[in-house]
């Protein structure tokens, strides 16, 4: 049987440690937490049971929604509410997000809405992409680049920059074009204009929503892959860390001796003939180590928010005036089955962007702390979302609080030895939908090898 060492219990890790044994292979995989799932996790708010983490997933490729049907989530695949998502640029502006674009980029620059964002003189500007050589900007290294080249400074610093800081949690002008964007660059060149591309990137995508979640949430997803790591023989062991990562070792360590003191158990060589990794390589500083992503989740009890007055939720300039959150998801709009679990209540998921300096609390990377409705945390959500919202809330309606703390994603590459096979957001970016394309291709290849 052909061994193979999977270094990560991420979604990517998972992934691919179930298809390899699901093919014949013998896994071990080895996670340095207590659990496994990575940023897909569930916890509980005035009563309810919600995503931790990420709550929806990217349709494009039918991965995740294949993955789904194939551990038995087929028929709980559900679609978001279809008012969709407004946003907030940098003075303060508020306005339905443009529906015909991708990362924020237009593929019509002169549609009402994108005006509605940009203002005329932006979209005139925006529309000059069509006059320049399809070239031009080609060779840009980062998806800020390509747009400004194309497009302009409006389209970038009002559509782009508070899209990509939702989506990916860093500015575009440090987002890898083709990480971001796979084939944009290509349909650049074919179809010589940005607005041609990105609309042509669109119809090639599945018809309907661009993203779909799990009916009782996401993190079944993970209850099902870990199921079938027992069904299927994985040796999984937590508490295990990996210090050193090679293409045919990886050398671990127990996280604790068992002594109670918190000392790490002795080394281990685990030798495998494919070694694959779902984290960047263990040796290396990793780009943003100390930034994080704070997710703040209100419980609250305000019946002006049944009109849904801002859609699903809002995503903002990192340099809005008015308020300190980056985006905001009004959950239980966006998720038709969440609205009937909350029974009337609204939850409202806010995410903050974080520097080494405010990260200097004792919360863990990836725990849930619940919050007293009067505390500093929740009076800062609460007066973003009233803001972000434009409905009244404050510390009287709020009925459950709660906060979790993510690693920001990596701005560096994951820095693997060579031979080792990377999966996961380390390698291939945050989004379950490539996540989990790369960890099944991965996994095809060995078994195929």
């Amino acid at each position: 049987m052909t061994a193979v060492v999977v270094v990560g219990g991420g979604v990517g890790g998972l992934v691919a440690a179930r298809d390899l044994a699901k093919g014949g292979a013998d896994v071990v995989l080895v996670e340095a937490s207590d659990r496994l799932g990575g940023i897909v996790d569930r916890h509980t708010v005035a009563g309810i049971e919600l995503d931790l983490g990420a709550e929806s997933f990217a349709t494009r490729g039918d991965t995740v929604g294949g993955l789904a049907i194939e551990l038995g989530l087929g028929n709980e695949i559900v679609t978001p509410d279809p008012r969709g998502a407004w946003l907030m640029t940098r003075d303060g502006r508020v306005a339905p997000l443009p529906q015909a674009g991708l990362l924020g980029i237009p593929g019509s620059p002169t549609a009402a809405d994108v005006i509605a964002v940009v203002g005329t003189s932006g979209a005139l500007r925006a529309q000059m992409d069509s006059l320049l050589p399809g070239p031009v900007g080609a060779k840009a290294r980062t998806l800020g680049e390509l747009v400004r080249r194309r497009m302009g400074d409006r389209v970038l610093d009002d559509l782009v920059v508070p899209v990509a800081a939702g989506v990916h949690s860093t500015h575009p002008d440090e987002l890898d074009l083709d990480r971001v964007a796979p084939g944009l660059r290509a349909a650049l060149l074919r179809e010589g204009s940005l607005g041609r591309a990105v609309l042509a990137q669109r119809a090639k995508a599945p018809a309907g929503s661009a993203v779909a979640g799990i009916r009782g949430g996401i993190a079944r997803l993970v209850d099902e892959l870990v199921a079938d790591l027992d069904t299927y023989g994985v040796d999984v062991r937590l508490g295990t860390r990996a210090v050193r990562i090679d293409r045919t070792a990886v050398d671990v360590v127990p996280v604790d001796d068992g002594s109670g003191t918190g000392r790490p158990g002795p080394a281990e060589r685990l030798v495998a003939d494919h070694v694959v990794a779902d984290v960047a390589d263990p040796s290396r500083l990793v780009g943003q180590r100390d930034a994080a992503i704070e997710l703040v989740t209100l419980v609250v009890d305000q019946p002006d928010l049944d009109a849904a007055p801002r859609g699903t939720g809002m995503l903002v300039h990192p340099d809005a005036e008015r308020v300190r959150a980056k985006a905001i998801t009004h959950a239980t709009v966006k998720w038709p089955w969440l609205a009937e679990r909350a029974g009337g209540r609204h939850v409202l998921r806010l995410s903050y962007a974080l520097s080494a300096r405010d990260g200097a609390d004792a919360i863990g990377v990836g725990t849930s702390l619940a919050v007293d409705p009067d505390s500093a945390v929740a009076e800062t959500a609460t007066a973003d979302a009233a803001a972000l919202l434009g409905v009244p809330i404050d510390a009287g309606v709020v009925i459950g609080a709660a906060r979790v703390r993510w690693r920001a994603p990596d701005t560096e590459p994951a820095g693997l030895a060579e031979g080792v096979l990377g999966v996961g957001e380390a390698s291939v970016g945050r989004g379950l939908a490539g996540v989990v394309a790369t960890s099944r291709s991965v996994a095809a290849g060995i078994l195929d090898a």
